[in-house]
C-alpha cells in the first residue's frame, strides 16, 4: 500500500497527537505514586519492585505482538481497544484491595499499553507527508514528552490532596476522552491479508528482515540507548542531589527542565531532519547527551545543574524526531505496525534495564562515577550512526 494521502490526513494528525498525549499520560501519572500506593496495600519492598516492573515485563512483548496485529487490521481498532483497556486498568487500580490485585492490574495495564504505543506511532507516520515525516514525528515526540511533564507534575499534587482513587479516576476520565477522539479518526481498513499463522509464526522472520535495514538498526539502537540512559539518570540523579543536600523538590525541578527542553527542541529538530536527513541530527543528539552526562557529576549548584539538564533535554529533543522518522522512512505502511512496536518495546526495555543496571553500577562504583558511565551505551549508538552517515544510507 502506498503512503496514505487521504484528504482527512491534515485533520487526523492533530487528533492523533492529542490521543497520543492522553494515551501516555496515565502511565506518567502512576510512576511517582505507584510504589507508595502499593505500600498502602501491604506490599513489601520486594513486592513493590515486582509490581512496578510488571508493567514493563508485559508491555515490552505486547508492543511487538500487537504491532504485528496493527499491520493486519490497521491502527484504529487496536488503538480504541488499547485505550479502553487503559480505562479499565485505571478504574481497577482504584478498587484494588491487595498487592496481588495490584500486580494483576499492572500486567493488564502493560498489555493494553502495548496496543496504544505502536498504533499512535504508526498512524502518525501513515498520515504524515513523505517530505515532512521528521516534523510529524516531532509532534509525536512532543506529545510523549508533554505527557511525562504533565503526568509527573499532576500526580503528586492530586494524590496528596485528593487521594489515590481520585488520581486513578482522573486518569480514567482523560483516557475516555481519548477513546471518543479516536472514534473521530479516519477509518483504517485491513492493511494486508496476513493469516493468523503469518501473524504468529512468521513474526520473528519479519523482525529479522527489519533488522537487516541499517536505518532501522540505527533507530533501534538509539532509542534503546536513549531510554537506558534515562533510566540510569532517574535512578542516580536523586541520590547525587541528596549528597549535595538537595531534596525531592530539586529533583523535580531538574527533570522538569529536561522535559521542557525536550518538548521545545523537537519541532525545529524535526523540520531540520526533513531538510538535511536523519543521521546528522541523530549523531548530534547522541553526542550532546554523552557530553551533558559526563559534565553532570562535576557541577554542584542548582543553576549549573539546570543548565546541564537543559542541555540533556536538548540532546533528546534533537534525537527523538530523527530516529522516529528513520522508522517511517525505512518501512512500508504494511509493516509499520511491527516496526513501531519494536521501537516502543526497546524504549520500554531501555528504561526497565537501564534503571537497575546503572543503579547497581552506582552502588559498586559510586554515584558520581555511575553517572559518568551512564552514557556508555550512547557511545555505541553514536558509533553506529556515524558509520551509517559515512555510508550515506
Amino acid at each position: 500500500m502506498n503512503e496514505l494521502k487521504r484528504p482527512q490526513s491534515r485533520a487526523a494528525l492533530p487528533i492523533i497527537s492529542v490521543v497520543t498525549f492522553l494515551g501516555f499520560l496515565d502511565t506518567h501519572l502512576l510512576i511517582p505514586v505507584m510504589a507508595l500506593y502499593a505500600s498502602t496495600l501491604g506490599a513489601s519492598v520486594g513486592i513493590i519492585g515486582l509490581i512496578i516492573g510488571l508493567y514493563s515485563v508485559t508491555n515490552t512483548p505486547a508492543n511487538i505482538l500487537f504491532g504485528r496485529l496493527i499491520d493486519r487490521v490497521g491502527y484504529k481498532l487496536p488503538l480504541i481497544a488499547g485505550l479502553i483497556g487503559d480505562v479499565l486498568s485505571m478504574f481497577l487500580y482504584s478498587v484494588s484491595r491487595s498487592p496481588i490485585h495490584l500486580a494483576l492490574v499492572r500486567a493488564l495495564h502493560g498489555t493494553s499499553g502495548g496496543l496504544v504505543a505502536p498504533a499512535t506511532m504508526s498512524a502518525t507516520a501513515d498520515y504524515s507527508h513523505k517530505a515532512q515525516k521528521g516534523r510529524a514525528m516531532s509532534f509525536y515526540g512532543m506529545s510523549l514528552a508533554t505527557a511525562t511533564l504533565v503526568g509527573y507534575g499532576l500526580s503528586g499534587v492530586i494524590a496528596s490532596r485528593l487521594g489515590y482513587k481520585v488520581l486513578f479516576l482522573f486518569g480514567a476520565i482523560l483516557l475516555t476522552i481519548g477513546v471518543v477522539l479516536s472514534l473521530l479518526l479516519p477509518g483504517a481498513g485491513k492493511k494486508s491479508n496476513m493469516s493468523t499463522k503469518t501473524l504468529s509464526g512468521e513474526g520473528s522472520t519479519k523482525i529479522k528482515d527489519l533488522l537487516k535495514r541499517r536505518g532501522l538498526v540505527v533507530a533501534y539502537c538509539s532509542i534503546f540507548a536513549q531510554y537506558f540512559t534515562f533510566g540510569g539518570v532517574v535512578t542516580l540523579l536523586p541520590l547525587y542531589l541528596r549528597g549535595l543536600g538537595m531534596e525531592a523538590f530539586h529533583v523535580g525541578m531538574l527533570l522538569a527542565t529536561f522535559a521542557i527542553m525536550f518538548i521545545i527542541i523537537q519541532l525545529p529538530s524535526g523540520a531540520l531532519s526533513d531538510k538535511i536527513g536523519r543521521l546528522t541530527p541523530t549523531a548530534i543528539g547522541l553526542s550532546l547527551g554523552i557530553v551533558s552526562l559526563v559534565i553532570l557529576p562535576s557541577v554542584a549548584t542548582l543553576p549549573l545543574l539546570a543548565v546541564v539538564m537543559a542541555l540533556y533535554g536538548t540532546a533528546y529533543g534533537i534525537l527523538f524526531p530523527s530516529i522516529s522518522a528513520l522508522v517511517a522512512d525505512h518501512t512500508t505502511p504494511e509493516e509499520r505496525g511491527l516496526a513501531t512496536g519494536v521501537f516502543h518495546a526497546l524504549l520500554t526495555a531501555g528504561v526497565a534495564i537501564g534503571a537497575p543496571v546503572i543503579g547497581w553500577v552506582g552502588a559498586v562504583a559510586g554515584v558520581q562515577l555511575g553517572l559518568v558511565l551512564t552514557p556508555a551505551i550512547m557511545v555505541l549508538a553514536l558509533v553506529m550512526s556515524l558509520r551509517a552517515l559515512r555510508q550515506k544510507i
